[in-house]
Order: structure tokens, then sequence, then C-alpha cells
């Protein structure tokens, strides 16, 4: 099903005639971008972009799909601009509860784009360490909405928005295949996570599943320091996808099978105006699955 994200892609790669380019406007990955440009393609039933060497060029199918894909866009803008001055979300403050991985990775496009529509609403974080301390400070009231791994049982809206992926990030000259099995990294000492952060979890469940026990050479609370301890060949870390730095000095190698976890944007029972329009903005824009560019 096209999308207004997929139309947006479309619409800025023609307008600045790369890939690079418009990935860069957009603050999203280059690979996020084209997986979502190819899958307008086998939406629409051809190509509409044709990759030449140094450039970008419409197909005859692009070119029919190109002024309606502005028109959409525009009358979107339209709309939320009507919706915005009808029920007041010209300013305020809304706000949101997150896990800290979900702040570094699928947090900052759906911020920037945001701020660029509702630059007066002023938007608080709350960080969690851990998702029972997410889950918990919710059912207490202490913020309108979060995102995190999807919740059990909740009685509000849940928005579904995609499946998170993680990587091992290796140093450079790691000998390790790109395809690993975790099994096969189970004799090496591990970067970690304290155990207060959430995503220790994460590593312990999916090395069991492999069937070994990590044994951590350190422990960091900060997610954002994983990767960059294994860059420095300390032991292999794994890290959601989404929080590698941009030009990450690593390898990244993906694990088999794939290890991965649902992540939601879910909200008290009968959220107000602004709450449903930022899990609108979080629906249209977060990408769990998108990894940085340089990371590749």
């Amino acid at each position: 099903m096209t999308t207004l994200r997929q139309l947006e892609y479309l619409v800025t790669v023609v307008d600045t005639g790369s890939f690079t380019r418009a990935a860069e406007l957009l603050h999203v990955s280059q690979p996020a971008l084209s997986h979502q440009v190819r899958a307008l393609e086998r939406d629409a039933g051809g190509p509409l972009l044709e990759r030449l060497p140094r450039a970008v060029r419409l197909t005859p199918m692009g070119r029919a799909m190109l002024p309606h894909a502005r028109a959409a866009l525009a009358d979107a803008e339209r709309a939320r601009t009507a919706a915005r001055r009808a029920v007041g979300l010209e300013g305020g403050e809304i706000q949101v509860a997150v896990v800290y991985s979900i702040t570094l990775g699928i947090l900052l496009p759906v911020l920037r784009t945001w701020h660029g529509r509702n630059p007066q609403v002023r938007i608080r974080l709350r960080e969690f360490a851990h998702t029972g301390a997410l889950l918990a400070a919710m059912a207490a009231g202490g913020a309108d909405l979060a995102v995190g791994p999807a919740p059990r049982g909740w009685d509000g809206p849940v928005r579904e928005l995609g499946e998170e992926e993680f990587v091992v990030a290796v140093p450079a000259d790691d000998p390790a295949p790109e395809r690993v099995h975790l099994a096969d990294l189970a004799d090496r000492s591990w970067v970690h996570y304290a155990p207060g952060n959430g995503l220790a979890e994460v590593v312990d469940q999916a090395c069991a599943t492999a069937g070994f026990r990590p044994r951590a050479a350190v422990r960091t609370e900060q997610t954002a320091a994983a990767p960059l301890l294994a860059a420095t060949g300390l032991g292999p870390a794994l890290v959601p996808e989404s929080v590698l730095p941009p030009g990450f000095a690593g390898r990244v190698l993906r694990p088999e099978p794939p290890v991965r976890r649902m992540l939601a944007a879910y909200a008290r029972p009968h959220p107000d105006p602004l709450t449903t329009a930022f899990l609108d903005t979080l629906a249209e824009h977060a990408d769990p699955g998108a990894g940085d560019a340089g990371a590749a």
C-alpha cells in the first residue's frame, strides 16, 4: 500500500537528483530510503526511477506518477494545517516516555519531522533504561505516550511501528563472516549491558537461544557506548542497528537467525488530539528496521 512517506521520498529523490542527497535532506539512512522507493515501485507495478552512475532519472511510469505524488503531499499538508488549527495544536507540551535505545535510534527523524510541523509544541522526553520502568511510568500517568517494545494487554491505543533489527558490532579487522551464527562467537568475551539496561535481557535471551551464556568483558549502562567499545576490540556487541553512529569504524555482522523485537507506540485510553497527532507522526516516520548508511 502506497504511503505518504514513500511519495515524499520519491519527490525528494527527483528534486535533489540523488539518493544520497535526498537521504541527507530527509534525515534517514540511504538504505531505508532505497527500501521505501523499491516498495513504492512494487506497489506501482514497475520502475519509477532509472538509477544512472551519477544521476537519477524518472521512467515514463515515474513521470506519470510524479504530479500526483506532489498533489497528494500538498493535500496532506493542507489537511494537517487545518486539523492543527481546529484542535489548537499550535502550542502546548507533549510528554514522551522512551527506552534509551529508542531516543538514539528511531525517534530522531520523528522528532525532526514533528518539530518542523509543530514548532510551537514542546517535547519533554522521559527516558528509561528498562521496559518495565517505562510501562510502570505510563501506567502511573507519567507521560502522554510511550515508545518501546510492544506491550501486552495495554488498554489504550497501540500503534505497531515495525521490527527493530539487532546486529553484532565488531572491530574493522574481525575475520567473522558478515552472516554469523551467535554460537560461533560463544568462546569470545562480549561487550555487554549493565543489568539495569533492558538490552542486557535481549542479549542474554539471544545467546541462550543460540545455546550459550555470554561472558562479559565489560558492561556498559549506555547503549550508544556498546558499538564503540566493540570496535576497539573488547568483544562483540549485540546492538540495535538504528543506534550505530554515522561512519561507524567497526564492522557490522548480521545474526543468523535474525534477532528482532517489535516496537510500538502506545498511549493512555482516550488520548487528546495532541497525543493522537504525535502517534500519527510516529506511525508515518518511525522506521525501526533502518540502519545507518555508513555502517554497512
